[in-house]
């Protein structure tokens, strides 16, 4: 690793706020562990923070012991904070069928889903409120949210079932906006593909979009430091695949552009070339079963 990408990773990370300790011990409790037609399921309460308890939800093939390829799948937001990591087993409307559950592990990867702050078993407060609360305490809720994400990696790599050297991230909208943060400040994610969320910030500005994000999202005094593909390209020379809609408000055409323009350079220069692919279809901000075949496909060669 080059020290300018250690020192723009550091710059990163200086932006998320007043953050627990990452060298403190996780303690976990498997909760239940049941055996599905099409995986097994572990229910697990982590605690990755100190300050409240995370449900997660654990995936694994049904054939083979593993250690398996895992990939650290991120929920989405849509206002419907009571589905949380739900998600990772039953899907939403957006998103194509199987879940992600059910088509990860029969590719043979397990798969880890945790709620995040305000959502599925943590809404117990509203995101505003935590929002403000964080504010005040010096802390920001996307910081927050990403820790919980880098911490969940700590759980995952430790799991004797799970292959260390072969962990991935992917998501929706909010969970597309953690992936490509959470690969590009962890370099043991190894494959990232983003689906309807790479935002280029300031094209979100000149298309009057900023609402279309709920608050999480806005992280104070980022555009001083960072665009969106300046963040993505500390993911590079790993494999990024990002999906998106040209009709899609949240993620504007020129933005898009001009990330692809960016990253396919950093790429190059990188001697990886092929590991960068963003392909873009004429819908809004959904994944289309041809998404579906590109993630899939993206993750037999990457992972």
């Amino acid at each position: 690793m080059s020290d300018e990408v250690t020192a723009r990773r550091a710059e990163l990370f200086g932006l998320l706020g007043d953050l627990p300790p990452f060298d403190r011990p996780i303690q976990a409790e498997r909760t239940a562990r049941e055996t599905r037609p099409h995986y097994i399921l572990e229910k697990w309460t982590l605690d990755l923070n100190g300050i409240e308890p995370v449900p997660a939800y654990l995936t694994l093939p049904l054939e083979g012991d593993g250690p398996f390829p895992a990939i650290l799948y991120n929920h989405a937001h849509a206002h419907e904070y009571h589905v949380g990591k739900e998600e990772l087993l039953n899907g939403r409307p957006l998103l194509q069928k199987p879940p992600y559950a059910e088509a990860l592990a029969a590719e043979g990867i397990a798969a880890l889903c945790i709620d995040h702050w305000a959502f599925g078993g943590r809404a117990t407060r509203t995101e505003t409120a935590l929002f403000k609360q964080f504010l005040w305490e010096g802390r920001v809720l996307w910081g927050m949210m990403v820790y919980d994400s880098l911490r969940a990696i700590d759980f995952l790599t430790s799991r004797p079932e799970i292959d260390a050297a072969r962990i991935g991230t992917l998501g929706l909208s909010l969970g597309s906006t953690m992936a490509w943060w959470v690969a590009a400040l962890d370099p043991r994610v190894k494959v990232c593909v983003d689906i309807c969320c790479l935002t280029d910030f300031q094209a979100l500005i000149e298309t009057g979009g900023l609402d279309g994000h709920s608050i999480y999202y806005y992280v104070p005094r980022l555009l001083k430091h960072f665009t969106t593909a300046e963040i993505n390209a500390l993911i590079a020379p790993r494999p990024h695949l990002g999906l998106a809609g040209n009709r899609d408000p949240l993620t504007p055409p020129a933005g898009l552009d001009r990330i692809d323009a960016a990253l396919r350079e950093v790429y190059a220069a990188a001697g990886a070339p092929e590991a960068w692919r963003l392909v873009r279809y004429d819908c809004g901000h959904e994944e289309l079963p041809e998404m579906r075949q590109e993630i899939m496909a993206f993750l037999r060669r990457w992972l």
